[in-house]
């Protein structure tokens, strides 16, 4: 049986950082969690990291539809430098529509809900991308 690390996704917004949380040999993943951008936010990411056992730190890379880089890549692009302080790999995923479908699937359960319910699925969409090219589909 190969052996299975602990990946963490990041969906970093302005005001909130979607997060989600997947085992490479299961190959789904889960909404873990929302943080609030307050000044914390690297802390709050390095417990997780700690807590979790995490070896690869999966960060959502936006861009607009025409696939150029924008004001939010760059913000996206400074706060990985910082998450590499915490020692692990940190890789670029695409997240082109995540946070639209994100919505769009938070909806249809026809339930309330909150923006960051939106930003942590968007996160397991992000993270689920990158699991089913790395690994191929379940």
């Amino acid at each position: 049986m190969a052996s299975s690390t602990t990946l963490l996704a990041l969906d970093v917004g302005e005001k909130r950082i979607g997060v989600a949380i997947a085992q490479s040999n299961i190959r789904i993943a889960i909404a873990y969690d929302t943080l609030l951008v307050d000044g914390s936010e690297l802390e709050q990411i390095t417990r997780i990291v700690n807590q979790e056992k995490v070896s690869t730190i999966i960060v959502g890379y936006p861009r607009n539809q025409s696939g150029e880089t924008t004001q939010q890549t760059k913000s996206v692009e400074a706060f990985a430098k910082k998450i590499e302080s915490i020692g692990k790999e940190v890789i670029f995923q695409d997240e082109s529509l995540t946070s639209v479908k994100a919505e769009e699937i938070v909806r249809s359960r026809g339930k309330p809900y909150q923006k960051g319910d939106i930003d942590a699925l968007a996160a397991s969409l992000i993270l689920q991308d990158y699991l089913e090219q790395q690994y191929g589909r379940i």
